[in-house]
């Protein structure tokens, strides 16, 4: 909505900063993280008093895992609605109203939100660490998938966009039009990057500190993608469309920062799956506005280390009867192995802002 009010520099000077997008990625970004501060202490108390703890693995389940983080038990879990609702609000606020991206975005995170929500709830109330079922997950997210595939094949300006494929190194798409495949490779995106940011929600400030540098990227990326002498001269696709999510990105950041005021360790509040399955689906429909949906392997290297690490661990078992890691996902291999909690948040963070660095580097080469 801001951003209409570049309309009155023609009769007032310095109203025409709110057409621009680098302008409105930064009040955005400080936007979010006022929010997130300002609302953090008022969610959390309300969290406490709806007595909604976050549950811990049994020692049955896991002893060792058990005595390290037995501290956590109670901590009140849902926190993602703090994030979720200071990137709805910063982003309806600061980008474009009428750019279908923005919307796409918060409505993957809104969706997604939702459904961690409830899974959340469910292990709440049940005490366990057992909540929704995969396939009902995957089949929120493959509806998620399915809007978004339908939004672009429904308008002329974005079929050929989303139809093609690109890969990291490359200036022109590898494959032109993925045809039928477009939604299955779509709902990979998305279910991928949602399900492997929620794996990596195991460690206080964790999964959040790995997102504010990926959200970070893509902010960039997104800003190049929708700027044509950026596009041009780094020979990546343009999309005219896609220079709003920088701010969408930059909410994330704001919020995310916000967030870790609160999360770091010891947290007094974890996202839980409300925010976890939200922000990665939100980042995976930003890979997909911006056609770099591969390099999120390389943006998101340590979520998707976290995710492999968890598909080794269970092929490993079932064909050979034995474990890869003391146990999965990764981060836990390294405190079972006697990292301290907070060593292997800190390296965790340093391997996700130079990952993140990687993925910017690859737009010069090409």
């Amino acid at each position: 909505m801001m951003y209409y009010l570049h309309f009155l520099s023609n009769d007032v000077g310095g109203f025409n900063v709110f057409s621009y997008v680098t302008f409105r990625a930064v009040a955005a970004a400080i936007t979010a993280f006022t929010i997130s501060i300002v609302a953090g202490n008022f969610v959390i108390r309300k969290l406490i008093s709806l007595k909604v703890g976050q549950p811990i693995r049994t020692a049955a389940e896991v002893h060792r895992l058990a005595e390290l983080h037995g501290g956590k038990k109670g901590v009140p879990t849902m926190g993602g609605v703090l994030i979720i609702g200071a990137v709805f609000i910063s982003s309806v606020l600061w980008a474009r109203p009428d750019n279908r991206f923005v919307w796409l975005a918060l409505f993957a995170m809104t969706v997604l939100g939702g459904l961690g929500f409830a899974d959340d709830y469910l292990k709440v109330t049940k005490k366990k660490s057992d909540g929704i079922s995969g396939r009902f997950k995957l089949l929120i997210q493959l509806i998620v998938a399915g809007v978004v595939t339908a939004a672009f094949l429904t308008s002329p300006l974005l079929q050929v966009q989303a139809r093609s494929l690109y890969l990291p190194f490359f200036k022109v798409p590898v494959i032109a039009n993925m045809g039928l495949f477009t939604m299955i490779f779509f709902a990979i995106v998305i279910a991928g990057s949602s399900n492997a940011v929620n794996l990596t929600d195991g460690l206080d400030g964790l999964a959040i500190g790995c997102t504010i540098t990926v959200a970070f990227a893509y902010a960039l990326l997104t800003y190049a993608a929708g700027n044509f002498r950026i596009a041009e001269y780094l020979q990546v696709p343009f999309y005219s469309f896609t220079g709003e999510l920088t701010v969408v990105c930059s909410t994330v950041v704001g919020a995310g920062l916000g967030f870790l005021w609160f999360n770091c360790y010891p947290a007094r509040v974890f996202m839980g799956d409300t925010g976890s399955l939200a922000i990665g689906g939100l980042i995976g429909v930003v890979a997909i506005c911006c056609k770099q949906e591969l390099l999120l392997a390389v943006v998101g290297g340590v979520f998707v280390i976290e995710a492999a690490s968890v598909i080794l661990q269970v092929m490993s078992f079932k064909l050979t009867g034995k474990r890869i890691f003391a146990m999965s996902p990764l981060h836990h291999h390294f405190e079972l192995s006697g990292w301290k909690e907070n060593t292997v948040i800190v390296r965790f963070w340093i391997l996700s802002a130079i990952f993140a660095l990687l993925g910017l580097a690859t737009l010069k080469l090409r």
